[in-house]
């Protein structure tokens, strides 16, 4: 499946306008093209559009910007004829992704690649069962957050077509990401799976009453010279989050440990999911003085 030089003129279009979505408008848009940020929030699609406005005038960039234009669903038929890409980013459920996907296939054209940013499924995941018009030219293009990293990590599947992804890796690299190739099906790209290692053995040691969660940040980010340790990193994700994600890998990977799963479940049932609860592995009300 090739796709021509004036059809690469066409537009991006993003399914969601969340964190991911938002960021993503902002990128596929700094070359110049036409960007579409599609959602049935009319509130998120005008703070979604007001985060682009604010990426750009702290950016250093010579221009010109590309149209970052509002859309919803009900408009999807119509702005996917003239389209090169389309990348969904809605919430990490597997059957929204795999509903979103479907729909995708059935109105998009023939030369639209269609690409899930999903980070706890692989396209293989979503796809399954799915009867497709063309699989070939889905992909994953999972890039990560906050915005100053440039990595993406494009997958494909058995089927997929193998100039395709080499196609969306040029783009990515011009549009400012760092592209990286996953050569084989994997849960949780290439990144993810070693992040999950940290996290698991953190929880592990946690667990066992080695030490608190204090001194495995502290010595994490004296060695590593990183700015945050891996239970600031959990908390900010969400504890329940990466309970989800823990979970997922230990549907898909026999022979993990329970014990980091059984301790998150434990600081669930006690409220505690991180920032966005106030406690985590860390008193953040106590930090702000409440």
């Amino acid at each position: 499946m090739m796709i021509d030089s004036q059809r690469l003129q066409g537009s991006v279009i993003i399914i969601g306008a969340g964190t991911q979505g938002r960021r993503l408008a902002y990128m596929w848009s700094r070359r110049g093209g036409l960007v579409y940020l599609v959602d049935l929030n009319e509130r998120q699609l005008e703070e979604g559009l007001q985060y682009v406005q604010q990426l750009r005038a702290e950016a250093e960039h010579p221009g010109p910007w590309g149209d970052v234009r509002l859309a919803t669903p009900d408009s999807l038929e119509s702005i996917l004829q003239d389209s090169w890409l389309v990348i969904e980013c809605v919430p990490e459920n597997l059957a929204l992704k795999q509903k979103v996907l479907t729909q995708l296939d059935k109105l998009a054209p023939g030369s639209t690649i269609i690409a899930s940013n999903s980070s706890s499924y692989g396209i293989e995941e979503i796809i399954e069962g799915l009867i497709l018009k063309s699989s070939k030219r889905l992909l994953s293009a999972h890039c990560y957050w906050p915005p100053e990293i440039s990595a993406i990590e494009i997958m494909g599947h058995k089927d997929s077509d193998p100039s395709l992804i080499g196609l969306l890796s040029v783009q990515c690299e011009k549009h400012g990401f760092s592209p990286f190739r996953v050569r084989q099906s994997s849960i949780g790209y290439i990144y993810n799976r070693i992040w999950a290692a940290i996290k698991r053995e953190t929880l592990l040691t946690l667990s066992e009453g080695i030490c608190e969660p204090q001194e495995i940040d502290a010595i994490f980010k004296d060695v590593l010279k990183t700015p945050k340790g891996p239970c600031e990193q959990m908390d900010i994700v969400g504890l329940d989050v990466v309970l989800d994600i823990e979970n997922h890998y230990a549907e898909a990977r026999s022979g993990l440990p329970s014990q980091p799963r059984e301790y998150l479940q434990k600081m669930i049932k006690k409220g505690k999911l991180g920032v966005k609860s106030g406690h985590g592995f860390y008193d953040y009300k106590a930090q702000n003085g409440h």
